[in-house]
């Protein structure tokens, strides 16, 4: 935790939309993650380094709680990340996407997902007993930065609010972020704690 600022650490070592890859292993960067994260997500998304096999072998290392990160298009992937692979949380990205609009996990799985809406008119669609994720990157535009702003999305939802992408350090962190999602930075920004 970081000024009241909960911390879900990402491990990924590589990012599809930089071409970046980390000189680390997937296991160096769950240490880090474990040292630094109140959450540490684990992408189960191949483009980003993941799989489902890696979030099973996550969870054997830590008994923090781990987000299973992804796009997680249908529950069944949902349902596949808690409870064959042992994730205590899923990200799910919701609403008007170029494969169609994918609606929000049914209600008894919604208690375990946080939710990333793709646009701020979906946002405007959670309730905020939801737990969101305001992703600066368009998912959906070669990660390009969307042109809809954290702030904005803080002032049109009230609930509780995660922050990611593009985070390098702790001075990015935006007012009103109830939590970070940092990742390809991790080692950055773990640096920047201290």
């Amino acid at each position: 935790m970081y000024n009241g600022v909960e911390i879900i650490a990402e491990v990924k070592d590589r990012s599809p939309f930089s071409g970046r890859c980390s000189d680390r292993s997937l296991e160096e960067l769950l240490d880090t993650a474990i040292g630094i994260g109140d959450m540490i997500s684990i992408h189960t998304s191949l483009p980003w380094g993941g799989s489902f096999a890696w979030l099973k072998k996550a969870r054997k290392e830590t008994n923090k709680p781990i987000l299973a990160k992804g796009i997680h298009e249908n529950d069944r992937l949902v349902e596949r990340a808690l409870f064959e692979c042992g994730a205590d949380w899923v990200l799910v990205v919701y609403g008007h996407t170029p494969n169609g609009f994918r609606p929000l996990p049914r209600y008894e799985l919604l208690k375990y997902c946080l939710i990333e809406p793709a646009t701020l008119e979906d946002l405007q669609n959670i309730s905020s007993g939801i737990r969101a994720v305001w992703n600066s990157r368009d998912l959906y535009n070669k990660g390009e930065p969307k042109t809809e702003t954290f702030e904005e999305a803080r002032k049109l939802f009230n609930g509780w609010l995660c922050q990611a992408s593009n985070l390098n350090t702790v001075q990015d962190i935006k007012p009103g972020a109830n939590a970070v999602l940092v990742g390809t930075n991790l080692e950055k920004f773990s640096e920047s704690l201290r």
